[in-house]
């Protein structure tokens, strides 16, 4: 095996199959055919060949059909794509080096070699791009891209990332079967886990529907009692009760057996404290929750059908007296506790609202409810954090949410995993190859 077949990757052939980057002068399969490419097909992100419905001409015979890329040939084998009926349809192979005949149907497989139709300057940015030590992989050549090509590279970024968050929406929805307001529910308790206990805050909405949570809303202190009882962080308490507590206590026994919750009940386990700042530990972020809960019932009209300004400041809530006072039951703290502050807020905009506009106006083909979502990015502060940071080493300017929204996912969804080849910053150091 030679050295550039050894690191070699499928991805770069992908790549330069589906830009057709290489010299497509009198091509001829491996079989010694004359060999036109009339279209390389789409590219398949599913199971199955590569590229799908492309087409090709063969000693003056035109081919519709799939293609399949591999490094060596040998592979077809290796995936078993001979007992595979997906690739019955392949018309051309695509390979680095041709190690083994392939065949098909009883016929020798048409072959194409790039190896030797590749500019090697094409391979060797990308194996600097790949194997760069840096953080973000062109850190060296940043500054060769154009900002056009940046800003539309953010553009691309933020709107894989909205995608990512509107996963959970959809898979909520399809669940609670198209209701809307149950999903709302759900994705804001999701996110008032802040990152640490968002797993036990969903579980726990789960396991208490809003149905129930509305017929008590008028209720604080039974909201309490239910939230904080259903995440079974009444019976994991050892001081002595204090009078709240002891009426939590009575209340969630009552209402508990009336809904027959205690079986979903979640373990105390579940809620993480270990390096957690006492502003989000989970009885007050419940508590918290439940006093959100107790001024608006309907969750999904408040998140979807306010303005950002309004919004924010119907969030902007406190919880109730004795959580002003306490982070724990039964532990005093020493100055008042305030309620959700701002940066909180933006969070809960950022991961409950912008993906619930997103996904509400996808569902019913409504662009204002999208533009609405990136306009309230656009609002938002930027945050600041440890990415942020080298990418205005970079000279990117972070003004809002959207960018750094957009720089978050650039740097840990494309530069962190090396998938320069499908990002519009590397695509274009790439081709810079190709003209040099």
């Amino acid at each position: 095996m030679s050295s550039q077949t050894s690191i070699m990757q499928e991805k770069f052939l992908h790549y330069v199959w589906r830009l057709q980057y290489f010299d497509k002068k009198h091509l001829k399969t491996e079989q010694g055919e004359s060999l036109v490419i009339c279209n390389p097909g789409t590219r398949n992100e599913q199971a199955g060949p590569d590229f799908l419905a492309g087409s090709i001409i063969i000693n003056d015979i035109t081919w519709w059909g799939h293609i399949e890329v591999h490094v060596q040939a040998a592979s077809w084998y290796q995936h078993k794509h001979q007992k595979d009926p997906a690739y019955n349809n392949v018309i051309l192979h695509v390979v680095w080096e041709n190690n083994q005949p392939i065949y098909q149907h009883g016929s020798l497989l048409p072959t194409l070699v790039l190896k030797d139709r590749v500019a090697l300057q094409l391979l060797q940015q990308y194996q600097q791009l790949i194997n760069s030590s840096d953080t973000i992989p062109c850190d060296g050549q940043f500054q060769q891209v154009d900002t056009i090509t940046k800003t539309s590279m953010l553009d691309k970024a933020l709107f894989q990332r909205l995608t990512h968050k509107n996963n959970l929406v959809y898979q909520l929805l399809g669940n609670n079967q198209g209701d809307w307001e149950e999903t709302a529910y759900q994705l804001l308790a999701y996110n008032f886990g802040f990152k640490v206990n968002s797993s036990a805050f969903l579980d726990l909405s789960l396991s208490l529907p809003l149905r129930i949570i509305k017929k008590h809303s008028e209720n604080l202190l039974q909201l309490e009692a239910l939230l904080l009882g259903q995440a079974g962080l009444l019976a994991s308490i050892n001081q002595a009760p204090d009078e709240y507590l002891a009426k939590l206590t009575k209340e969630y026994a009552y209402l508990g057996h009336k809904y027959q919750l205690q079986s979903d009940k979640l373990s105390p386990a579940r809620w993480k404290l270990f390096r957690l700042r006492p502003a989000n530990f989970p009885t007050l972020r419940i508590a918290q929750f439940a006093q959100l809960l107790n001024q608006h019932t309907h969750i999904f009209h408040l998140l979807v059908h306010n303005a950002y300004e309004e919004l924010h400041q119907k969030l902007a809530i406190t919880q109730s007296r004795y959580w002003q006072e306490h982070y724990r039951f039964a532990q005093p703290s020493k100055s008042r506790i305030p309620g959700l502050g701002a940066a909180s807020i933006e969070n809960i905009l950022i991961n409950t609202v912008v993906p619930l506009l997103v996904a509400y106006g996808k569902s019913r083909d409504e662009q204002n409810y999208i533009d609405r979502a990136v306009m309230m990015l656009q609002n938002l502060p930027a945050e600041h954090n440890k990415i942020t940071r080298h990418w205005e080493k970079l000279g990117m300017k972070v003004q809002n949410s959207f960018d750094s929204q957009a720089l978050i996912e650039l740097f840990n969804n494309f530069c962190s995993q090396r998938k320069c080849l499908t990002c519009n910053i590397g695509a274009t150091l790439m081709q810079q190859q190709l003209v040099t």
